[in-house]
Order: C-alpha cells, then structure tokens, then sequence
C-alpha cells in the first residue's frame, strides 16, 4: 500500500466520502486485503484505498481529487481478470464500478443495448433473449465478469470464433478521461453515428484502464440463431482433437464455438459434477454449429464425418437445449473444478494459429513433464487461444518458481510458432518482460505515445504493459531501503 502522511491520508480519505458517501470508501488495511489482487494471485499489492461510486459523475470527481492529491488510478470491475491488470502496484486509490450495474435501455429495433461498466455480462442476453437477442461475448466468468472490464482486456470466449470478440460488439461508451473529463467515443446512445477521423473508441478496447476509466457502453445485440447444434466428441488423445479442429477450419466450416479439454480437466469435472464424460479419454471436443437449419444439418454431417475420421471414439449430439445448456454450464465452470486438484494454478493465455494447435499442445507436455507439475488444457481451439492451467502449492517456493518458468516457456513458444502471449486476459503486470519478444521497439514506441494522447501523466493504472513498468516487489524493496 501507498504510504502517505497521515494528515494527507485523512485528507484523501476525507474528500473521497464527501463525494460518495462513508459507505463507499474503503481504506482500512484490514478491508482493503479483499483488493489486493485480481485472479492471478502471483503478485498481491494494498491500494491505498478503494472508493465505489455510483454515478459517472462522481468517478469524475474522484479522478479530480486523485490528480490533485498526485495519487495513481485504478479502475476495477469484478476482478476476475488474469494477469494482474487491476494490480495497484504503487497503491493509489482503486475505482471499483461494481455499484454501477444497471442496464439503462434495451433497443430491440436497433439491436443494441445501454449499460453501466459495472454490469455482469450474462445479464445483457438475460434482459435480451425474450425479445431473440443476445450478446455474443462470452468469456467463462461471463456470470461474473463485468462489461468495463469486457472492455479493458477486449474479452473474448466460446462463442467469438464467429460472432468475434468484445470490440465488434461495442459500439461507443463513455470513459472518464484522467483528468476527469467525461468524453464519449464512438455511437452515441441518441443515434449519433461516428465521427469522421481517427478511431478512438477502438484504440481504447484492450487498453486494460489506461486510457481512462470507462462508466458506460453501448453493445451491439446479436440475433438469436433459428438453429443449433452441439457434439461433444471424444478422443483417445489430444492429438486426435487437435487434428480435428484443423480439419474443420479447413473444410471451410466456422462453427459458432470449437472448444477442447484434455483428460485432467474432464476428470476434475466429472469428479466434480457428474456430467457423463468418460475418466479414461485423452480429450474431449465440444463442437456448436448455429444457423439456417438446413445449413447446420449439412455442417453438421461434415463435422461428423471429421471427427470420426480422426478416431472419435464417440460423438454425441446434444438432444435438447437443455442437454446443450448443460454441456456449456460445464465448460464454463472447469476453471473452479481444476480447484480441487491444487491449492493454486496460473492460467495462461497464449495464442497460435490453428495449424500450430498440435504443435503447442506437444510442448505443454514437455514442459509438464520437466517441470514435474501437472498442467491440464482447456481452451478456444477453434481460434488457437489455449489456456494451459499451470498447478502448484504457493506455500513452497520451489513449485512457484517452476510455475513461474513453465509459463515463461510456453508463452516464449506460441510467440516462436507466430502467435501472441495473449488473446483476451492482457499483459497486466504478469507479461509485462513479454512485450519485447513479440513487438519490435518502435512498435512499443507508437504504443506508448498514443497513451500519452490520453493520459499525459501516465497517473491511470501505471506500471502495467510495457517493459520497464515496476513490480510490487521493487517498490517493496524501495521501501525497505528508504526505512
């Protein structure tokens, strides 16, 4: 946690209740644990204190006082990001947007919808779906997961192999600039179109709040599909499955989602929910087509026939929806069924081509073995998002380091094979050392200044992204030293 005076501590604390109330500043140490970090858990670091204001106007205020007091701005949703990108590396005080909920309008005519940053993704297609709609990112703590933090990382999910990631939903939202202006880029909630020029409200989707803080947005609603259909495929191996993810990319199909799981995690599902999956399969796919419901039925041969060319043992077609439902409750939950394999796990976030799908999987395995840690895989495999689950025990250092080195080696691989070290949790303060393997420094550069062109004092969520940013660890050292 910053340390600051503690007559300028009390006078922080102070102005943040005079705009939005003492139910809504949190600055005991003993409260403020709750904030220390988000899902990854590698790194843990005290804001200074956490404020929760319920309008946009009062995040404005509270990004004024902020400027004035010299002090960092973290912007927070539900936490549920992975790479340590609502980390408060030097303290500051955290803006958590969890207040600001609501959803405002829903224009079925023109299939978009207004809502708070705060608002929990699945409860857009939950207000959308009775009149056919719904909005198509999904990540698996969609139940969770709120859109300003959608927003932040540029989320993807299942179902944006077709329908694609956040920025192709959002049409514009208001963001609170770091000086405390309150600007709006793209379409405007009362029609507006965009203006002519740059394309702002794109450069600022992935961001991940250094741009600003972001209190409202207008997402595109996406027509229900007239028709599915979901397999779950099984393997012997995952070699199997990955060769028949490539063969229905090539086959020109493009399923709404194309999701594998290797065999640790179908276990730790089955174990944990009795879904039916088979204990003794190498991997299992599961394949959704939408659409036309002459379309699909003839996709859905093509897919058959796939899977049974690479070996499936068995493919099984969802009866129902809610057979399908249940297939989709259970991907979206196998991060919390790895939970009862290891005290702790890192998940990674690597991307590589299709192509490469066999390739990496083959290295994740030869990283597990030399590691000597277990590291189950489930992952988007239809656009080569892999989220390998690193498990280790915290309480000994030794794993930690090796958790630490089996993840450097396997994003260091998928940048090797012609991918990225991220397709949708960010850079954050985990992959910061990354950044220099993928871009070359002048890319950095371009990247650097456009931030500038929105925070000029770089005071927004500092010390995230780009080499050269400090850890916690080094402002713990710093401390020390100055003591």
């Amino acid at each position: 946690m910053r340390e600051l005076k503690p007559s300028l501590h009390k006078t922080m604390v102070d102005r943040l209740v005079a705009i939005v109330g003492r139910d809504a500043v949190i600055s005991e140490e003993s409260e403020l644990v709750v904030y220390e970090c988000d899902a990854y858990t590698m790194q843990k670091n005290l804001p200074t204190a956490v404020v929760l204001p319920a309008t946009t106007e009062e995040v404005a205020q509270v990004v004024r006082v902020c400027n004035e007091l010299e002090l960092p701005i973290i912007p927070r949703g539900a936490g549920t990001s992975l790479s340590g990108s609502v980390l408060a590396v030097d303290g500051g005080v955290m803006i958590a947007l969890t207040r600001m909920n609501r959803i405002l309008n829903v224009d079925v005519r023109n299939r978009r919808a207004l809502v708070e940053a705060g608002c929990v993704n699945a409860w857009i297609t939950r207000e959308a779906s009775p009149h056919g709609l719904f909005f198509a990112p999904d990540p698996s703590s969609q139940p969770a997961c709120t859109i300003g933090g959608n927003i932040a990382t540029n989320s993807g999910g299942p179902h944006t192999l077709k329908n694609g990631v956040t920025t192709n939903h959002v049409l514009g939202y208001e963001m609170v600039m770091p000086d405390g202006s309150i600007k709006w880029l793209g379409t405007k909630p009362d029609g507006g179109e965009d203006v002519g020029g740059y394309d702002f409200r794109g450069a600022a989707i992935g961001s991940e709040g250094m741009f600003g803080v972001v209190t409202r947005a207008l997402v595109r609603l996406v027509k229900t599909p007239a028709s599915f259909k979901t397999f779950l495929a099984i393997f012997d191996s995952v070699d199997q499955a990955s060769h028949t993810v490539s063969d229905i990319i090539a086959a020109g199909i493009v399923p709404a989602a194309l999701e594998m799981m290797d065999q640790v995690i179908t276990r730790a599902l089955e174990e944990a929910y009795k879904v039916g999956f088979p204990l003794d399969a190498g991997a299992v796919l599961i394949v959704e087509l939408d659409g036309l419901a002459g379309g699909v039925e003839q996709q859905a041969k093509q897919v058959e026939a796939i899977c049974e060319n690479n070996n499936a043992r068995e493919v099984r077609l969802a009866k129902d929806d809610a057979e399908r439902a249940a297939l989709w409750k259970c991907r979206k939950r196998a991060f919390g069924a790895v939970g009862r394999l290891s005290p702790n796990y890192v998940t990674q976030d690597g991307v590589v081509p299709r192509s490469k799908v066999p390739a990496i999987m083959q290295f994740i395995r030869e990283v597990s073995e030399r590691h000597q840690l277990r590291i189950p895989n489930v992952f988007h495999a239809g656009d080569g998002n892999i989220h390998p689950l690193i498990l280790f025990d915290e309480r000994d250092p030794d794993q930690v380091k090796r958790a630490l080195m089996a993840g450097d080696e396997i994003l260091t691989k998928c940048v090797e094979l012609g991918g990225s070290v991220t397709g949708e949790h960010g850079i954050g303060a985990e992959k910061i050392d990354f950044m220099e393997k993928q871009f070359a420094k002048d890319d950095l550069e371009a990247m650097k200044k456009l931030r500038t062109v929105f925070d000029p004092q770089q005071r927004c969520n500092p010390h995230k992204m780009f080499p050269g940013a400090k850890r916690c660890a080094e402002f713990a050292q710093k401390k020390q030293i100055s003591a």
